[in-house]
């Protein structure tokens, strides 16, 4: 198994620094997504986030797919959640390992621009004066 794809309450970067590392990648590139506490100079006191979780994984997969049959890497997790989370917290994360730097950053770099794109998850962002729902990319 060389991805690793998944939706949930609750992700971590250990989860996929774990599923990428081995032995055969000396590339191992991590770029983690967190909620901010400013946004367009308003205070952010949480955000929520859902998905139409069929599509979403389907696009995540094509993702998936892509970096590892074009782009050279050897495994790829890319891990988002679903639900309410605060400052501070984790809302995605993805991990690519490759036997070399360049290819990892570069799949890293594919795999979360893409994402934002074209993968249907929505937030909605809370501050102290009210609430809108926003895209997932700025």
């Amino acid at each position: 198994m060389n991805k690793l794809i998944k939706i949930d309450s609750d992700v971590t970067v250990q989860q996929a620094l774990d599923f990428v590392e081995g032995p055969d990648c000396g590339g191992v590139v991590v770029f983690s997504g967190n909620v901010r506490n400013i946004t367009k100079e308003k205070k952010v006191t949480k955000l929520f986030f859902e998905c139409y979780e069929p599509m979403a994984l389907l696009e995540m997969e094509k993702i998936a797919d892509h970096t590892i049959e074009k782009m050279g890497a050897k495994r790829i997790a890319i891990l988002h959640i679903v639900g309410e989370k605060q400052p501070g917290d984790v809302v995605v994360v993805i991990a690519v390992a490759s036997p070399h730097r360049a290819a990892a950053f570069d799949a890293c770099e594919y795999a979360i621009d893409t994402l934002k794109e074209t993968v249907p998850i929505w937030k909605k962002e809370y501050f102290e004066d009210g609430e809108i729902w926003v895209a997932a990319h700025p």
